[in-house]
């Protein structure tokens, strides 16, 4: 049997553990209603108790959730596919525009040691900020929550494509930017002829982390946008202490930031296999 068939049993197997010890542990995750007190019946405390959910539970609401994931009843009523689909649009716009912003300042950077000591104070005092900290300040600038969510996924999603665009251009080979020299190349020609493909493998790698600090912070950017997005479904989902619901879609957010990450190492495979 090869090693990559054996990978795939031990991974299923590791699956069914999982749930095995989640199901013992949790139970059926529900309250016993022959054993409430005529009180408790009353008072509808067994429909509103929260409880921790069995794997089973949350499989049976996965079901039913992805049924039918784009069910629209409302603005705070919307399919679990309708939920990602507004925050992947939040992402990638996000993420593009720190594309468009970190890539050329990168180069500069790594290009021009005098900018690179002068903006590198202003880049390690930024980076560390968690993006709850900037949630505040961009609504009250802003004053508009879808965009303000955009701003702070561009805002900490920015850092590692900047610093890891400036160190792949640092770590061109001197013999290779010697040679464009040589050939008298403009330093734009040379930008793109020589620098650029250097330092791709660095400047992927920047794109991923990024990609995944993007989709990291989703669910602090959404949680006051209202009404659309994964962030606000966890938080509607935990408000109404339905804790299955919010395993589900912090499942649904692990496997849509696997995608993503997936998309920009694919893109990146691609580019190494042109050069």
């Amino acid at each position: 049997m090869s090693e990559t068939k054996k990978s795939i049993l031990l991974s299923i197997g590791l699956l069914f553990v999982f749930i095995i010890i989640g199901e013992l542990i949790t139970g059926d995750g529900a309250r016993n209603k022959q054993n409430m007190t005529e009180y408790e019946k009353l008072m509808g405390m067994g429909e509103t108790q929260a409880h921790v959910p069995g794997p089973i539970e949350v499989f049976k609401l996965a079901v039913k959730e992805l049924s039918n994931p784009f069910y629209d009843n409302g603005p705070n009523d919307k399919g679990i596919g309708t939920q990602l689909f507004f925050s992947i649009l939040r992402v990638m716009a996000g993420y593009f525009l720190s594309v468009i912003i970190a890539i050329p300042i990168g180069f500069l950077i790594g290009m021009s040691p005098l900018f690179y000591k002068a903006l590198q104070p202003y880049i390690q005092i930024l980076k560390p900020i968690s993006p709850l900290a900037w949630m505040p300040l961009a609504l009250f600038v802003i004053k508009d929550s879808i965009m303000s969510s955009i701003f702070v996924i561009f805002i900490c999603s920015i850092w590692p494509m900047l610093i890891n665009t400036a160190f792949g251009v640092m770590s061109v080979k001197k013999d290779f930017l010697n040679v464009g020299k040589t050939l008298e190349m403009s330093n734009v020609k040379m930008a793109f002829t020589i620098i650029l493909p250097a330092a791709l493998p660095t400047i992927f790698t920047g794109l991923r982390i990024s990609m995944g600090i993007s989709w990291l912070v989703i669910v602090a950017a959404e949680m006051l946008v209202g009404g659309t997005g994964i962030g606000y479904y966890v938080w509607n989902e935990w408000n109404n202490l339905d804790l299955a619901s919010v395993v589900f879609s912090i499942l649904m957010i692990g496997i849509v930031g696997m995608f993503l990450d997936s998309m920009i190492s694919f893109i990146s495979k691609y580019f190494n296999y042109q050069e």
